[in-house]
């Protein structure tokens, strides 16, 4: 029988606070919008953004959808790279990697967004697959 673990991977495996943040702050500007409080734009993460822009902010439907490529703007240029690894967290996924364990990411990021945070923070080699759909990782 095989040992599958699922992790998250914003809040879970990575504090994405000052990336998402800084995102919607960039994105929020563009429409005159002034919010210096990135505190008060953690409710972003782990939604839709789109209902994050409607619900927080009252942004129509559309101008939401038109919000998502200014917040990708600052996100992919340095957003997705402001995460932070929470402590510890390669030592454990080594340790379960050498316990047995198949380990897996889900996540509602963007699958190219996702491996490349996966990538960068070098956590991508101690998973055997990733969902964002499913995706089997080769090797």
């Amino acid at each position: 029988m095989e040992k599958i673990l699922l992790f998250d991977l914003d809040g879970t495996l990575t504090d994405p606070k000052e990336g998402i943040t800084k995102s919607v702050q960039h994105a929020l500007k563009a429409y005159g919008i002034e919010e210096n409080d990135l505190d008060s734009l953690c409710p972003f993460i782990g939604p839709p953004l789109v209902d994050s822009f409607v619900e927080f902010y009252g942004f129509t439907v559309k101008d939401a959808r038109e919000a998502i490529p200014v917040f990708h703007e600052y996100f992919t240029k340095q957003g997705m790279f402001e995460n932070k690894v929470y402590p510890g967290m390669e030592t454990m996924l080594g340790n379960l990697n050498d316990a047995g364990f198949t380990l897996a990411v889900a996540t509602s990021k963007p699958e190219i967004f996702a491996e490349q945070i996966l990538e960068h923070f070098g956590l991508l080699p101690f998973l055997s697959w990733w969902e964002a759909p499913i995706w089997k990782k080769p090797g």
